[in-house]
C-alpha cells in the first residue's frame, strides 16, 4: 500500500488555466504600468544573458543569432509601443508571449539558468543607477545656484529666525548656505547608494544559483556593473538598499521643503523679505491682488509624497524573506519617487536662481528688533566678568523695558542696563554713558563672526570656495559614472550586433 504524501490532492505545477480577471486588473495591470521603467533594462539583461549562454556553448549558435536579432529589434522599440498586455501576466510574461509569437520555442532559451525575477532585478538596477547619477547632478545644480545667490548676498543683512522669531543678525547669504550643505551630504549618500545599486544580481537563480553558470562575472561585466552581489539568495531578495534610496530622496526633498516653507513666509506681504519670479507663481482666479507662491506648494507637497512612498515601501517589505511582494511594488514606487525628486530638485533650483531679495525690508526689521541681545550679554561677560546667566537676565529685562518704551535694540543705553542690573543684583554696573554702538550694530556683529562657518564675509567666501570645489568633484564623478554606463551598454549592443549579423 502506498503511503500518501502530504501533497496528495493538492495541485502542483504551473497553472493550467488563465488568470482571473480580478487578478489581471489588480495585479498584472499594476506591474505592466511599471514596464516603462524596466523595458530597456530587460532588453539589455536578456542580451547579456544570451551572449553569456553562447560563450559557454549552452545555446546553439543559430538560436543565439535569432534571439539576439529579435532582442536588438525590441531594444529600438519604445516601451509605450511594445505590446505589454496584462492579460498575459507581468511584463516579463508579455515579452515572452511576444517572443514566442515571433520565433517560437527558441525564445525559451532566455529561461536557461535564470528565473524571470532575475531579469527584472537587473533591469531595475540598470534604471536606478542612471536616475541616481542624474539626481546627484541635479542636486549639484541646485547647490551651485544657491551658492551663487548666497555669494551675491553675502553682505545682505538678515534678522535670522528661530521658531519664526528674530534670533541674531546674520546675512541672507549665510542663511542660504545652510541649505547647501544638507544637499551636498544627500548627494554623497546617493553616491553611496549608487555603489549598492551598481552590483549585479545576475546568475543568482532563485536562491542558490544555477548549474549552468559557474561564473557570475561575465554578465556583470557586460552590463557595466562593478561586481556581483556576493550571496545569491540575498542578491535575489534584498531590499534594504531601496529603503536607503527612498530615505535619501525624502531627506533631499525635506531640505527643499524647509527652504520652501521659509520662502513662503519671507515672500508674504507681512515680511516682504523676498519675492518669487513670476514664472514660479500662480494668480488667484478670484482675488486680483494675489500672486500665490505655487512652486513652493509643489515642493512642500512632493516631499510628503516621497515620505509616503518610503513608509509605504517599508510596510510592504516587512514580510518573510523571499517574497515577491517585496519587489513587485518597488519596480514602480522607487523609480517614481526618484523621478519626482528630480523634478522637484530642478524646480527648487529655478526658484533660488531667480529669487529677488529685498535688503531694505530685512534691514528695517533688523533695526526694529532686538537681535543684538545675545551679543550684548556676551559683551557684559567680557567687560564686567559677570556670569552669563546674570548677564542674560539683566539684558532680557533691559530688552523688555526697551520694547515697552518703544526703544529699538540699537538704541539701548548703558543707563538702561544699569537700571536693570540694580533691580536684579542690587548694584549698578557703572555703564551709564558708555558707548555701546559697536556692540549693538548689526554690521559689526556680523563682521565679528569670523570663525569657520560664521557669517562674516571672509568666512562666507571661504565656504563658497570650498563648496564650489566639492560640487565640481561630485559633478565630475557622477558624469564619469554615467559615461561608464553608456560605454558598457554600447559595447554590449555592438557585440550582440556582431553575433546577430
Amino acid at each position: 500500500m502506498t503511503t500518501p504524501t502530504r501533497s496528495a490532492g493538492r495541485a502542483l505545477g504551473f497553472p493550467q488555466t488563465g488568470p482571473a480577471p480580478e487578478l489581471v486588473e489588480s495585479g498584472f495591470a499594476l506591474e505592466n504600468a511599471d514596464a516603462s521603467f524596466l523595458h530597456r533594462g530587460l532588453n539589455l539583461a536578456d542580451i547579456a544573458h544570451v551572449l553569456d549562454l553562447r560563450r559557454r556553448g549552452i545555446v546553439p549558435e543559430d538560436a543565439a543569432r535569432e534571439l539576439l536579432a529579435l532582442l536588438l529589434e525590441v531594444t529600438e522599440v519604445d516601451a509605450d509601443d511594445f505590446p505589454y498586455d496584462p492579460s498575459h501576466g507581468e511584463p516579463y510574461n508579455s515579452r515572452e508571449h511576444f517572443f514566442v509569437s515571433r520565433i517560437g520555442d527558441i525564445a525559451g532559451w532566455l529561461h536557461a539558468g535564470r528565473p524571470r525575477r532575475e531579469a527584472a532585478r537587473v533591469a531595475l538596477r540598470l534604471h536606478l543607477r542612471r536616475q541616481l547619477t542624474e539626481l546627484v547632478e541635479e542636486a549639484v545644480a541646485f547647490a551651485r545656484d544657491a551658492v551663487a545667490t548666497a555669494e551675491t548676498h553675502a553682505s545682505t543683512l538678515l534678522p535670522d529666525q528661530t521658531y519664526l522669531q528674530q534670533a541674531q543678525p546674520s546675512t541672507f547669504g549665510h542663511y542660504l548656505l545652510s541649505f547647501v550643505y544638507p544637499a551636498v551630504r544627500d548627494a554623497r549618500r546617493l553616491l553611496d547608494e549608487l555603489d549598492w545599486v551598481d552590483s549585479s544580481p545576475g546568475g543568482a537563480g532563485c536562491v542558490n544559483g544555477t548549474r549552468l553558470l559557474d561564473d557570475r562575472g561575465p554578465v556583470a561585466s557586460a552590463l557595466g556593473f562593478r561586481g556581483v552581489i556576493p550571496h545569491t539568495r540575498d542578491a535575489m531578495w534584498q531590499v534594504d538598499g531601496l529603503v536607503h534610496i527612498l530615505a535619501t530622496a525624502a531627506s533631499l526633498l525635506s531640505n527643499f521643503s524647509k527652504l520652501a516653507e521659509d520662502l513662503e513666509i519671507f515672500s508674504s506681504s507681512e515680511f516682504d523679505f523676498v519675492d518669487l519670479a513670476d514664472a514660479y507663481t500662480r494668480s488667484s482666479i478670484l482675488m486680483p491682488q494675489k500672486r500665490n507662491p505655487y512652486a513652493l506648494s509643489i515642493i512642500r507637497g512632493a516631499n510628503g509624497v516621497v515620505i509616503g512612498r518610503l513608509t509605504g515601501f517599508l510596510a510592504v517589505t516587512k514580510s518573510p524573506s523571499a517574497r515577491s511582494d517585496n519587489l513587485i511594488f518597488a519596480y514602480g514606487e522607487v523609480p517614481r519617487a526618484l523621478d519626482l525628486s528630480l523634478r522637484i530638485t530642478r524646480l527648487t533650483s529655478g526658484v533660488v536662481r531667480t529669487l529677488k531679495v529685498n535688503p531694505v525690508r530685512m534691514r528695517e526689521e533688523l533695526d526694529r528688533g532686538y537681535t543684538q541681545a545675545t551679543d550684548l550679554a556676551e559683551h557684559l561677560v567680557q567687560r564686567l566678568g559677570v556670569d552669563y546667566r546674570t548677564a542674560y537676565v539683566v539684558v532680557g529685562n533691559t530688552v523688555r523695558a526697551a520694547s515697552r518704551a518703544g526703544v529699538p535694540g540699537a538704541q539701548i543705553t548703558g543707563a538702561m542696563i544699569d537700571e536693570a542690573a540694580v533691580a536684579h543684583t542690587g548694584r549698578s554696573w557703572g555703564l551709564a554713558g558708555e558707548d555701546l554702538s559697536g556692540v549693538l550694530d548689526p554690521v559689526s556683529i556680523v563682521a565679528s563672526r569670523r570663525a569657520e562657518g560664521g557669517a562674516a564675509q571672509a568666512a562666507v567666501a571661504d565656504m563658497v570656495s570650498r563648496l564650489r570645489a566639492e560640487l565640481d568633484e561630485l559633478a565630475a564623478y557622477a558624469a564619469a559614472r554615467t559615461a561608464g554606463f553608456d560605454r558598457a551598454e554600447q559595447e554590449l549592443l555592438v557585440q550582440a550586433r556582431g553575433v546577430a549579423g
